[in-house]
C-alpha cells in the first residue's frame, strides 16, 4: 500500500528462521493490537482436518470407546488441501459426504503373543490429501493403544474442517509466542523486580538485533512497541508459512468484514435520512 508520498508502507515482514515445523519471524511498522490478532489468529482460527467423529464396531482393547475417540481426535491430519473441504455447516448432505469430510478407518487384531502396538499409520484414509502425519517414512505414527492376543480394534472415523476456538484438535500449532522491547525501554516489567531486574529478567536472544538503550537517556512516555519478534512451532497440519500466509488472509478477511459492515450501516442512516426528508 502506498501513502500520500507514493513510498510503501504498511507491516513487514522478516522470516530469520523456517524448517519443516517451526517458524520465526519478525513483524514490524504495526500495532501491538495487530501483532496480537495475528497470533490469536494463528492458534485459534487457521482451519485444518481432524477426526471429529468415531462409530467403535469392535473395541476388546483395555481402553473404554472415549478413551480411544478422544485419542484419534488429537492425532494430526495433513491438510495442505483443507480449502477443497467445505465447513459441515456449509454443505447440503444430512451429516457427512465426500465434500466435507473424510473419513478413515481402522481395524487390527493381535494374534501373536507379544503386545501389538496401533498407530495412526493403521489409519487408511479415504481420501489420499488428508492422512495422517508422519514425519518420515520410518516414523512408525502416534501410538492409539497397545493390544495383547486376542484384542482387537475395528473403527471407522470421520474427520471434518474445523478451527481451533471450536475445539483445539483443530489447531495447526502448539503453540505461538512473540515479544517486543527485549531491552525493556517501555520499562513494562518495571513493577515486576524484586531485587535485581537484570538476574530477573535476563535478555533474550532477540536482544541482539536491537541497539541497547542510553541509560542516561530521557524516558519517552509516547513510545510505542512497532517491531515483534515470533516463534512458532506447528504439528504437522499445515507447513509454517502456510500457518503465516492463512492467518494473515483470515485476519484480512475479518477486517473486510467490518469494514462492509461499517458501510453497509452508513448507507442505510443516508437513506433514513433521504426518507425523512432531513
Amino acid at each position: 500500500m502506498e501513502n500520500a508520498y507514493g513510498t510503501l508502507s504498511g507491516p513487514n515482514i522478516t522470516i530469520r528462521e523456517l524448517q519443516k515445523d517451526k517458524i520465526s519471524f519478525i513483524l514490524s511498522d504495526t500495532d501491538l493490537s495487530v501483532a496480537n490478532s495475528l497470533r490469536r489468529v494463528m492458534i485459534a482460527e487457521v482451519p485444518t482436518i481432524a477426526i471429529d467423529m468415531v462409530e467403535i464396531e469392535t473395541n476388546t482393547t483395555v481402553l473404554a470407546d472415549e478413551f480411544i475417540a478422544h485419542r484419534l481426535g488429537m492425532i494430526p491430519i495433513e491438510s495442505t488441501d483443507v480449502e477443497r473441504i467445505k465447513y459441515t455447516r456449509d454443505c447440503t448432505c444430512s451429516q457427512y459426504c465426500s465434500e466435507c469430510s473424510v473419513e478413515l478407518t481402522l481395524h487390527v487384531k493381535c494374534t501373536d503373543d507379544r503386545t501389538r502396538d496401533v498407530t495412526s499409520r493403521e489409519l487408511i484414509s479415504s481420501n489420499p490429501q488428508f492422512q495422517p502425519v508422519l514425519t518420515d517414512k520410518n516414523d512408525s505414527g502416534i501410538l492409539i493403544v497397545k493390544l495383547r492376543k486376542g484384542h482387537e480394534l475395528s473403527i471407522k472415523c470421520i474427520a471434518k474442517k474445523g478451527v481451533a476456538k471450536e475445539h483445539a484438535k483443530w489447531s495447526p500449532v502448539s503453540g505461538v509466542a512473540f515479544e517486543y522491547d527485549p531491552y525493556n525501554k517501555l520499562r513494562h516489567t518495571h513493577y515486576w523486580i524484586e531485587e535485581d531486574e537484570k538476574k530477573e529478567w535476563p535478555l533474550s536472544k532477540n536482544a541482539a538485533l536491537e541497539a541497547p538503550p542510553d541509560p542516561n537517556a530521557p524516558f519517552d512516555y509516547n513510545a510505542k512497541p512497532d517491531r515483534f519478534y515470533f516463534s512458532s512451532e506447528t504439528v504437522g497440519s499445515l507447513q509454517p508459512e502456510e500457518v503465516v500466509s492463512m492467518a494473515m488472509k483470515t485476519l484480512l478477511d475479518k477486517l473486510a468484514y467490518v469494514q462492509m459492515q461499517l458501510k453497509e450501516e452508513v448507507d442505510m442512516k443516508k437513506q433514513d435520512h433521504t426518507s425523512w426528508g432531513y
